[in-house]
């Protein structure tokens, strides 16, 4: 707080972050965090407008030790000034009974609680004042896993000195709760909602007359919208996602068989570009009732054709695998979690899939499980914060790899330029027979290596007990070694996938390609690895004694 989110660039972007996580959990509420600053009004009407069931409003004055020094003494205002005008925006607009407004950042009483009811809140976010009652001393080092007090620390010793007990916390709202409750008495509140945005019930008199504050002028903070632009000053209504249009109905009314009692279940259907998200409330359907743990492979088999929209395979659960024969928009992948997502071009298209792009922007964006084959180029910020999927594409746009963590990208094609910036995990194979790439890659935090063969009595060969038969396989075990045979066997998964003809010519000519890959490895994920391979050897050995 606050991360670089690079799957979000506009209020459309946010859209549909809003309309994805509402597919893959329906009853879910979808909340949209902002900081307290002069324009947020505006910001909150887009995020209303989105969809969105939440929005809170974040004050300068919170933060516990965990936020950035900066973020705390520079970033923000307060929060009755960010409140007042997502409040009278939304009332101008005719959108606050669409939305749930919150407040948060240094509220600790019942008369912090009143006056955000009054300015336009429906609900109150406590964070610091609670962590203080539960044994908190503010020491503002929970990033070094050093409290004192053993609240914010993984060090078992340190954790033994928290003396903390749920009823003090407890006791501690009870006590906010009873404040408010005497402050609603004599104003003649019986209930919260009767407060919200009763901005009419503020008195800004003794502050002004004060001499500590004379001269402020506090009538726009206390400005109240026209009757007459207002549905209502609170939260009345429940958002339409448009959920009853999803192409996911079909899917889960014909993979009964599968969600029931685990059958194969295999299916085709035509796609269009306004069926956003597909696959996730599939994939929520599957969790609900496996966990993360899902189907066994193939489970769920599906061919899609034509253009599909925005999202297409995003959070796609294990045992689901979606087919699309065509192309497809923005964010394909997103969050994938162990499921199978296909793209190839149609087998009567005459264009190279090096040159046509067949998938759009920010693709694979914060997948964790999975894998993924494309016929063809995709666009920017490819496999962007990966942390655990296997993919092949045949051609990447600027920024490819960015962040990534974890999981084994392969590119049979062109990149764009700034490749593997910030990468601090998983592999990256690009071939590059033009030696184009090296400029191309951002070496701030990774190396370009040759591919390695294993080595076995000081021969390289390729082992065949090492020949894979899942893409786990390929994609995990020993990352300093065995290179080759991980990469031909991820080629090789795409060609069965995708019918791709550079996939086959690269297998075809085996010996004479594999010198024009080239490795990307972060450095601290090679440092992490051989750290580890040598405890390894040192347990092996005094087990051995």
């Amino acid at each position: 707080s606050p991360p670089p989110h690079h799957d979000i660039y506009s209020i459309e972007d946010l859209a549909q972050l809003i309309h994805d996580l509402k597919n893959v959990n329906a009853k879910a509420r979808i909340s949209v965090k902002l900081v307290s600053e002069v324009g947020v009004g505006t910001v909150a009407a887009g995020v209303a407008k989105a969809r969105a069931d939440h929005v809170t409003i974040s004050g300068f004055e919170g933060g516990t030790g965990a936020s950035p020094l900066t973020s705390l003494t520079h970033a923000g205002s307060p929060w009755e000034i960010g409140l007042a005008e997502t409040q009278q925006t939304l009332l101008l607009n005719g959108l606050r009974t669409r939305i749930a407004v919150q407040v948060d950042g240094g509220l600790r009483t019942g008369r912090d609680v009143a006056i955000g009811a009054l300015l336009g809140a429906d609900e109150f976010g406590f964070a610091t004042a609670p962590l203080i009652a539960a044994g908190c001393i503010m020491m503002r080092k929970c990033h070094l896993n050093t409290c004192p007090v053993g609240v914010a620390t993984q060090d078992p010793v340190l954790r033994a000195r928290f003396t903390g007990q749920p009823e003090h916390v407890i006791n501690y709202f009870f006590f906010v709760a009873e404040e408010l409750r005497e402050i609603m008495a004599q104003m003649g509140f019986r209930t919260l909602n009767e407060m919200i945005g009763r901005v009419d019930r503020l008195d800004m008199r003794p502050a002004v007359d004060n001499w500590k504050a004379q001269g402020v002028d506090l009538s726009r903070l206390l400005y109240a919208a026209p009757a007459e632009a207002a549905k209502g000053l609170w939260n009345t209504e429940r958002q339409d996602h448009g959920l009853d249009k999803a192409l996911d109905h079909k899917f889960i009314a014909d993979s009964e068989a599968a969600l029931e009692r685990g059958e194969p279940v295999r299916g085709e259907y035509a796609v269009r570009n306004v069926n956003r998200t597909v696959g996730a409330m599939l994939s929520g359907e599957v969790a609900k009732r496996y966990g993360h743990a899902g189907l066994p492979e193939d489970t769920i088999a599906l061919t899609l054709r034509g253009t599909a929209g925005q999202s297409f395979g995003a959070f796609l659960a294990r045992g689901v695998s979606l087919t699309l024969i065509g192309d497809a928009n923005d964010y394909v992948g997103k969050g994938l979690s162990g499921g199978r997502v296909v793209v190839r071009q149609p087998a009567e298209s005459r264009r190279d899939p090096t040159r046509n792009i067949v998938v759009g922007n920010t693709v694979l964006y914060g997948a964790i499980a999975g894998e993924a084959y494309f016929e063809g180029v995709a666009g920017e910020r490819f496999a962007v914060r990966n942390s655990g999927a296997v993919a092949v594409v045949e051609g990447v746009g600027d920024h490819g790899c960015e962040y990534m963590t974890g999981g084994v990208v392969v590119v049979l094609g062109d990149t764009g330029r700034n490749f593997a910036a910030g990468m601090s995990g998983g592999l990256a194979y690009v071939y590059d027979p033009l030696r184009r790439f090296d400029p191309l890659c951002n070496k701030a935090m990774v190396d370009l290596d040759a591919v390695e063969l294993a080595r076995v009595d000081g021969d390289d060969v390729l082992r065949p007990s090492q020949r894979a038969v899942s893409v786990e396989n390929a994609g995990m075990g020993d990352l300093l070694r065995f290179d080759a045979e991980r990469l031909r066997i991820l080629i090789e998964r795409h060609h069965l996938h995708t019918g791709s003809r550079r996939a086959a010519e690269i297998l075809e000519n085996w010996d004479r390609a594999l010198p024009s890959f080239v490795k990307v490895m972060p450095k601290d994920f090679r440092r992490a690895l051989t750290d580890m391979a040598k405890e390894r050897d040192a347990a092996a050995a005094v087990a051995a004694e």
